[in-house]
């Protein structure tokens, strides 16, 4: 299984182009980014993001607010009255264990353990934890998203598991060095290529891919 996933990474390189690491946002702001994020677009997320920015100056006036005025801050997101539950709880319990709202401190502690506190949060799984220590910090953990999932399973890598099952799976499989890039590249191809109905014959992975006589018979 090395070889594949070396052969994976190494042609989605070659086909995207190896991506280097770069902070994205604030600890916390990649939380409520992500949570955000849960069942829609990237384009409604960020407006939805945007929308409470400008209406919250910091995240301390977002305690104080009211979740139904939340709620309509970040409508056209979608699942606004839970998002909204969700992210007002999230921030309670993070003031309510550091005294403040500062996530920062993540950087610092032992990745396993950053993990478990994430995950503690009400609405917060592993895949929005990995992202707020992958895209924060750097951190070498493994998002696995709708798109990783589906283009993953197709492969061979990861077999028929559920979304938890895949995140341990392809955290170990991934060389630590590669994870950034393998989570940019693999989300791109399954929007490009590896859609709900593949097109193989475009794809750099076809060769490798355990379902692409299925869905492309030579």
């Amino acid at each position: 299984m090395n070889d594949k996933i070396n052969k994976v990474i190494e042609l989605l390189n070659r086909e995207y182009g190896e991506k280097k690491w770069k902070k994205r946002y604030d600890p916390l702001d990649q939380l409520i980014q992500t949570i955000l994020s849960q069942n829609t677009t990237d384009k409604n997320s960020h407006a939805a993001f945007s929308n409470l920015k400008r209406k919250y100056p910091n995240w301390e006036s977002l305690l104080k607010a009211s979740e139904a005025d939340i709620a309509e801050t970040i409508r056209l997101g979608g699942l606004a009255n839970i998002k909204a539950r969700r992210i007002k709880e999230a921030l309670f319990a993070i003031k309510e264990k550091n005294h403040n709202l500062d996530l920062s401190y993540l950087k610092e502690i032992p990745q396993k353990e950053a993990l478990s506190f994430l995950t503690t949060l009400k609405g917060v799984g592993p895949k929005t934890a990995a992202c707020v220590l992958l895209f924060s910090f750097g951190k070498p953990v493994l998002p696995v998203d709708t798109h990783i999932y589906r283009v993953s399973k197709r492969l061979g890598l990861i077999g028929d598991v559920d979304r938890l099952k895949a995140h341990e799976i392809l955290q170990q499989m991934v060389p630590e060095e590669y994870i950034y890039s393998f989570h940019i590249n693999m989300i791109e191809h399954g929007r490009r290529i590896c859609k709900t109905r593949p097109k193989c014959p475009e794809c750099v992975l076809n060769s490798i891919c355990d379902s692409a006589p299925y869905f492309y018979p030579k």
